[in-house]
């Protein structure tokens, strides 16, 4: 019987400690620190912007081949979950959008566009009912 216990004992602290690491393990990921970290960092580099409503800024990032759109949130509405999106499509293609409830940001989304125009923008709201959005006609082309 004593043995029994003590089998019985060992697996469940077994047990419990691989839950333990399973549920440490297994947190949120770290958000960027800012547009460029977002996409990816290396060699992408901030080839426009543009503000929407005192409540974000959309960063338009290039690094040679991937177009990257980030959202980044006014630091007075980091933080908080609102509406948070953006967007990008190469001219000819399908419209990529990464739109929902953010704390700091939406994106990143990329496309290849090396030699093509793309269309950019995004949306954000102050999680109390105002909110803007904004999106370029076809630009930086080539």
């Amino acid at each position: 019987m004593r043995r029994f216990t003590q089998t019985a004992v060992l697996s469940l602290a077994t047990a419990a400690a691989l839950v333990g690491s399973v549920v440490v393990g297994s947190g949120p990921a770290m958000a960027a620190s800012s547009p460029v970290a977002a996409c990816g960092g290396g060699s992408y580099h901030v080839i426009d912007s543009h503000a929407i409503g005192g409540l974000a800024t959309i960063y338009l990032l290039y690094n040679g081949s991937t177009n990257c759109v980030v959202t980044w949130k006014a630091s007075k509405y980091q933080g908080k979950l609102s509406t948070t999106g953006a967007s990008i499509q190469k001219q000819g293609g399908g419209r990529i959008d990464d739109t929902d409830f953010y704390k700091i940001y939406a994106g990143p989304v990329k496309v290849s566009a090396k030699g093509a125009c793309v269309s950019w923008g995004g949306v954000a709201s102050n999680g109390a009912g105002a909110g803007d959005s904004w999106q370029s006609g076809w630009t930086h082309c080539g």
